[in-house]
């Protein structure tokens, strides 16, 4: 009996998130939704990212940066990036406002450990590390932050 208690109060639990979603993402426009699922699948993939880095190289994944504040910032994308998954999954402002926040600093980041071989070679320092597509989802959640955040304002009142 503890079991199927246990069960149906998860069901419950389940059919609440469900129907959470459904409200948050339907008070959206089209054009926001898909704007928010490039936000899951960037977020994702960075998260999958610096997750198999520090799978590989344990604490040590980022020693190539010689800056120990970009090494410590690049494994914070593990937790931080799926927190802005989450958060933007459940429709919160919160995610959307941290998702700018760290796609600014992740661009920063990149662009300051890469800074060297940019130097040397501007059109090669591009292709390592997915510098190119690090750029481009940065400055595409850059630039579509304010709009979302305006929508997710309207939806809120």
């Amino acid at each position: 009996m503890i079991v199927r208690a246990g069960y149906l109060a998860g069901g419950a639990w389940a059919a609440g998130v469900r129907a959470l979603l459904r409200r948050e993402w339907a008070a959206r426009p089209p054009w926001a939704r898909w704007v928010l699922a490039g936000y899951l699948i960037g977020f994702t993939d960075g998260f999958a990212a610096h997750l198999l880095a520090l799978a590989r190289g344990g604490i040590h994944a980022y020693s190539s940066f010689p800056q120990v504040s970009l090494r410590v910032f690049f494994i914070s994308l593990v937790v931080l990036d799926p927190l802005v998954v989450v958060l933007v999954a459940f429709g919160r402002r919160a995610g959307i406002g941290l998702a700018g926040a760290v796609m600014a600093a992740d661009v920063a980041a990149n662009l300051t450990g890469n800074w060297p071989r940019i130097q040397r070679d501007p059109a090669a320092s591009l292709l390592p590390a997915n510098s190119l597509a690090i750029l481009l989802f940065g400055l595409f959640v850059l630039v579509t932050v304010v709009p979302l955040l305006r929508v997710a304002q309207r939806s809120a009142s």
